[in-house]
């Protein structure tokens, strides 16, 4: 009984392990590639990005199942030394581009935008690597992922490594001769100011200021906005990225 019982497990760990691909090593590749992409998703999600959880297990899964089709279809119909193993699953790679450009068009091309087109990729590939059998080094590039989303973005927050270009709009009443009190104010909070726009409505006695500051990524801008209202009378305040202006 023991010895049929280590012969089934043997034979169950061949299966899995196989170069060739087979029922229960598809099904089981297909599994492991959603769990690996359902684990990236979900970080995404915590961020509030669109593509979650979802999307990164479907992603995976399909790149799962191109790279077992690119190995069934000359093991099948070819033979295994006469087909090409890697021609459909080259595809996979053309095919995630559209769906990174899409994840960067809909954030309007900004970095965060960009950093999910990168974890899409970088999931697809995982994929490809399962439905090849290659399980150790898809799980260490799922936890190298998890790493650099997770450990280097909370290190970016304690060392304050990265800036961003912001625009704020101010309203405020009467005809501005200077921009001083402002700048101190910029300045006092550690925001570099990079450039300033003006507009005079002397009909209406108004002055609408432009700011275009750099500031670190994390930092919170909203207690500032504030010290700013009081500088001199204002009518409206708004603050944007530099893209959206």
């Amino acid at each position: 009984m023991w010895e049929f019982f280590l012969n089934w497990n043997s034979n169950i760990f061949e299966s899995l392990n196989s170069l060739e691909v087979n029922l229960p090593n598809s099904i089981f590749r297909l599994i492991i590639s959603m769990l690996l992409g359902m684990i990236v998703g979900a970080e995404r999600k915590r961020k509030g990005q669109t593509a979650g959880i979802r999307t990164f297990a479907l992603i995976s899964m399909g790149a799962c199942l191109a790279m077992l089709l690119s190995i069934y279809v000359p093991q099948e119909y070819m033979g295994l030394k006469n087909g090409d193993p890697g021609r459909i699953a080259a595809q996979v790679i053309t095919g995630i581009g559209f769906l990174g450009g899409g994840a960067m068009i809909q954030m309007r091309g900004t970095v965060k935008g960009l950093t999910t087109a990168a974890g899409i990729w970088i999931t697809a590939i995982i994929g490809m690597a399962v439905g090849i059998g290659m399980y150790i080094i898809s799980f260490t590039a799922t936890a190298l992922v998890l790493i650099t989303l997770i450990t280097f973005e909370q290190y970016s927050k304690r060392k304050k490594i990265g800036q961003e270009s912001k625009v704020i709009n101010i309203t405020v009443e009467g005809i501005l001769k200077n921009i001083d009190d402002y700048q101190d104010v910029l300045r006092e909070n550690e925001i570099h100011l990079s450039t300033f726009y003006v507009e005079y409505d002397y009909e209406n006695q108004l002055t609408e200021l432009n700011f275009v500051i750099l500031v670190h990524s994390y930092t919170d801008v909203l207690p500032v906005l504030n010290l700013i209202s009081k500088v001199t009378p204002t009518r409206k305040l708004t603050l944007s990225n530099q893209i959206d202006i």
